[in-house]
Order: C-alpha cells, then structure tokens, then sequence
C-alpha cells in the first residue's frame, strides 16, 4: 500500500522520501512545491499542504500509511481526512520535549497536540522523537561569516544533536515495519554536546578559530523575536534553559533501527563548512 509522506519539500520529509524511494516503497509525496522538491522519478506527486486541508481527500486516497510532518496547528483536519480515507497508521515527527509539554498548560502544548490527536483517533501511531537537529546550528552561519563569532544563551545547555538524515533512516525503518507501533522513539545523535563545544567542532571544519560569547536570556529574546515573535523567542530559550538545568544524554535508536552509528556533530560540520565558511 503507498505511504503519503507530508512535508515533503522539507528537510527531513524530503530525505526520507528518497529512504524510501531507495528501500522500493510505494510512495506518494505531498508537497505544494513539486519543481523544488526535485523528487525522484516514480514519485507519485500530490499537490498540496498539510496547512490547506483541501488538499488532503485527494493525497490520502488509497493510502495506508502516512508520515506525518509537524503542523499542530492543523492536526484536527488530518486526523478528520485520514479517518475518512481509512488511513491505518500514523508515523509522527514529535520532538523530545512531549512527555514534558503534557505536565503543562494545554495552550503550550506544540508536539504533544499532535501526540495526543493522533492517539485518540485510533490510528496505529509511531511517534519519532528527535532532541535538536544539528541543522538549527545553521542559523550561526552569517554571525560566524561576519564576525567569527557565535552568541547563544546557556552556555552550559547539554544537548545531542541530531542530523536529519539519521531521522529520515529512522522514519524509514519505522514505517516499513510493523513492529513499531505504539512506540515513542527517542532519538538523538551520539554525543552529549554545550553549544561552545560545537562551535569548536565548526571551527575546526572551516580551519578557522571562533568564540562564542554567552547572550543574557533577554539579549537572546530581544534578537529572534523581531525574526519569529515572541512566543517562538521564548519557547526556544526554555528549551535551552530546560537542558542546562536537566543535561541530555546520548541515546542508541539510530544505531539499533539503522544497523550504523549516528552522525556525529564533528561529521556534521565538514559536510556543512562551505556555509559556514
């Protein structure tokens, strides 16, 4: 049966489409950007957008398994479409923090609401749960070109980044078995790393030296809320807060579900040092 892969213009809906494509899968692809997508040939292509419900009866026809892209915001209409296309099982792309979004206020709830929606429509569900991707790492790239430096909060944050390729291979295994379902799936890179610790990792990438000079949470605040507002501002600081007061640890799924160690950060960065360079 084809497997709808939402999102699929982005990161990691992209990559995995090829994981699949690679594995001899079935699939069809929803993007609202076919031509930059650049998907392989025998793709079936749907046109459209998780955030444009309308488009949904259409992608879904004919499907039993979906991969679903995180859109909170929309998930009460996918989980109306999918019921009534008789869509079996839902693969999700949570985050780490749901078990900790659920002990609080409703309105802050982002991964957890789709956690939950998904659960209480009855589908078979798989929720793949990635720390911070090493992509977000990017946003460093114009400070680290202009200036040599890298200005972040919480210095002492313990995180354990993940590359998007990893979470695709994990995707990939998940949703072309079935002895997943019902599970929460965990998953970061293999090293526990602060944020100075990357920034040697990049400079060493690029054969340059950086510095990073730790922001005050609201010299953090005031920089990305003009760029995502408020609420996302602040949502990212507690999430940067929240792993200097609880470190993370490494954990195992991309090695056990891939047969292949995770990337590391050091890796990451040589095949990413022409951004930042």
């Amino acid at each position: 049966m084809t497997i709808l892969v939402t999102g699929a213009t982005a990161s990691v809906g992209r990559l995995l489409v090829d994981e699949l494509v690679a594995a001899g899968a079935p699939v069809r692809a929803l993007t609202n950007h076919p031509k930059r997508a650049a998907l392989p040939a025998g793709v079936d292509v749907a046109h459209g957008y998780l955030g444009r419900p309308e488009t949904l009866p259409a992608a879904l026809a004919g499907v039993d398994t979906v991969y679903l892209a995180p859109l909170p915001a929309y998930v009460d209409d996918f989980v109306r479409c999918a019921q009534e296309a008789g869509v079996r099982r839902v693969v999700v792309l949570s985050g780490e923090p749901a078990d900790y979004e659920a002990q609080g206020d409703p309105s802050t709830w982002h991964y957890y609401r789709l956690e939950r929606a998904i659960e209480e429509a009855g589908f078979e569900w798989t929720f793949l749960r990635p720390g911070q991707f090493m992509n977000n790492t990017l946003d460093w790239a114009p400070m680290i070109r202009a200036e040599g430096v890298v200005r972040a909060p919480y210095a002492d944050a313990v995180q354990t980044p993940i590359d998007l390729v990893d979470i695709a291979a994990v995707a990939r295994v998940v949703l072309l078995s079935e002895s997943f379902a019902g599970q929460k799936l965990v998953m970061s890179g293999p090293e526990a790393l602060t944020q100075p610790q990357e920034v040697e990792l990049i400079a060493a990438a690029i054969g340059r030296p950086l510095k990073f000079i730790e922001q005050t949470p609201q010299e953090y605040l005031d920089q990305l809320t003009p760029v995502t507002g408020l609420e996302t501002a602040q949502w990212l600081l507690d999430g940067f807060r929240m792993m200097a007061e609880y470190p993370m640890t490494p954990e195992s799924t991309v090695a056990d579900l891939t047969g292949r160690p995770a990337t590391t950060y050091a890796e990451w960065a040589a095949r990413n040092a022409a951004v930042f360079a």
